[in-house]
Formats: structure tokens, C-alpha cells, sequence
């Protein structure tokens, strides 16, 4: 009597790298401005997040907006860059 193995294939699903989406704080555009657009460009942000979010760049100088995979990062940075914000991705380590 023959005796079958099966082999069990190992699949590691690796996660994609993620991105943070960074704000700067600039001079030039106003605070309203700057919540109008980040709601506008990043997808369930609410008000008061986008005001909280604001706020720290403005104090901080800098503020997480969103950490996501490369391409979305990309386009909400290229996005807030179009508004006439200040923005940039970094590598979520």
C-alpha cells in the first residue's frame, strides 16, 4: 500500500511597508486653510482631528497626518503639496 505525503506549502504573508505622511509648519497658509485641506484630502479624517493635526505642526513644527502603504502616502503628500502645503513621507520604522 503506497503511502501519499503531502507537503504543506509555508505562506508568510509579508505586510507592505508603511509610510508616514508628515505635515510642516509654514508660515503662509492659514489655519483654516490647512484643516479645510486635510479633510478634504485624507479620506474619514474628521475636524477636529485635522484641527488637533494642524495644531501640532504649528506648535511642533512638525505632525503625523496618516501612516499608510507607499502609494496612498504619496498621493495624500503630492495632494497637500497641491494645496500649498508643506509635506513628506518617511518610512514608519
Amino acid at each position: 500500500m503506497a503511502v501519499e505525503t503531502i507537503k504543506k506549502r509555508s505562506t508568510v504573508r509579508k505586510h507592505a511597508p508603511q509610510y508616514k505622511v508628515l505635515l510642516h509648519n509654514d508660515d503662509f497658509n492659514s489655519m483654516e486653510h490647512v484643516v479645510e485641506t486635510l479633510t478634504q484630502t485624507i479620506p474619514d479624517l474628521s475636524q477636529p482631528q485635522a484641527v488637533s493635526i494642524m495644531m501640532e505642526a504649528h506648535t511642533n513644527g512638525l505632525a503625523l497626518v496618516i501612516t499608510c502603504a507607499m502609494e496612498h502616502a504619496e498621493f495624500y503628500c503630492e495632494t497637500l503639496r497641491g494645496h500649498g502645503l508643506t509635506s513628506t513621507i518617511e518610512p514608519d520604522e
